[in-house]
């Protein structure tokens, strides 16, 4: 969102002005003149507006002479009013402001969404990947020339710093399904994590470290992946030297469009603790468990009777129709 206020003070100020006007021009005339609420405020709204319309009954001259003060002070105030309304439209705050409270309600809306703290290089790649993989998530930003462009790309933003616990409570963080912090400054990086933490607990943080001696201090913040685009990128480049289709067939399985094989992660609920995994995945299913993950420990190959337990993260590869079976078993 960008920070754009509701409305600008001057408008406010001469808002609050022309109700100063209204009550102490009717309460005037009720005093003076001996008139109703009504004819008071009648004759008091048409005096400052200069439209006229006949006083309810004549004037005496303190009556005149308060209506020449209410004509002066009150269309002074009228006309203000009125100039800063004309600036406000003519500056396109209006419009900015219309967009600033449409973003936020649909930031209000999102739920088991993702935090998307940075806009930069590496930032608008995972938002591009969240959006091709349908992916809902808000992105912070506290450039604005960042948030434009994240605006324009069609994402849902919010204005300020990420550190800041109300910035993170107004991307949704209490109903977000996890956090990705993609700043290029590491003690940025680590002041969101600590914010994050300590708003949610429980929530999933992936940090990037652009220095590798900044990885242990994530990781004290409460971290709970350290990603390093330099080594990370290294390491693909490494293995695309020496290991070219490998890295293909893994690259085929994480697109996003790939209609054919999926690699997917699904946690194992309570219901399904003691269980088998062939009850879960039988035989006769297209889906292969490549992996369980249980605790710190990784188990490869699994057989079909290792026991379930509540937690467990299960690496699953298939087509997207078995993927989705797998899942729906696992919400029944």
């Amino acid at each position: 969102m960008l920070d754009v206020p509701d409305l600008p003070r001057r408008i406010g100020i001469a808002a609050g002005l022309l109700a100063m006007v209204i009550i102490f021009g009717t309460l005037g005339y009720v005093e003076l003149e001996g008139w109703g609420w009504f004819d008071s405020l009648y004759m008091t709204v048409t005096t400052f507006t200069t439209i006229g319309g006949g006083e309810p009954a004549p004037l005496n001259l303190a009556g005149k002479i308060w209506t020449m003060a209410v004509v002066m002070i009150g269309f002074g105030v009228l006309t203000y009013t009125l100039l800063g309304l004309i600036g406000f439209v003519l500056e396109g705050q209006l419009g900015q402001a219309v967009e600033t409270r449409r973003m936020r309600r649909a930031v209000e809306r999102l739920k088991a969404h993702f935090v998307l703290c940075g806009y930069g290089r590496v930032g608008s790649e995972i938002a591009r990947d969240f959006a091709s993989e349908g992916m809902a998530f808000v992105v912070i930003d506290v450039n604005e020339q960042s948030l434009a462009r994240a605006a324009a790309d069609g994402h849902p933003i919010v204005s300020g710093s990420a550190s800041d616990v109300a910035v993170l409570s107004a991307a949704g963080i209490a109903r977000a399904r996890g956090l990705v912090t993609a700043i290029d400054n590491d003690a940025e990086n680590i002041y969101v994590t600590l914010s994050a933490r300590v708003l949610r607990p429980d929530i999933f943080i992936v940090a990037r470290a652009n220095r590798l001696d900044s990885e242990p201090t994530l990781r004290l913040a409460g971290a709970n992946r350290i990603i390093s685009p330099y080594t990370i990128g290294g390491r693909r480049m490494a293995s695309l030297a020496m290991r070219p289709t490998a890295v293909e067939f893994v690259d085929t399985i994480m697109s996003a469009g790939n209609a054919d094989l999926l690699l997917e992660d699904l946690t194992i609920p309570p219901a399904w603790a003691g269980r088998t995994l062939s009850a879960l995945a039988g035989d006769t299913d297209e889906t292969i468990v490549l992996a369980i993950k249980r605790g710190e420990t990784m188990i490869f190959r699994p057989s079909g009777d290792t026991a379930l337990l509540g937690g467990d993260e299960l690496v699953a590869a298939g087509p997207p129709a078995a993927i989705h079976l797998l899942e729906n078993r696992l919400a029944t």
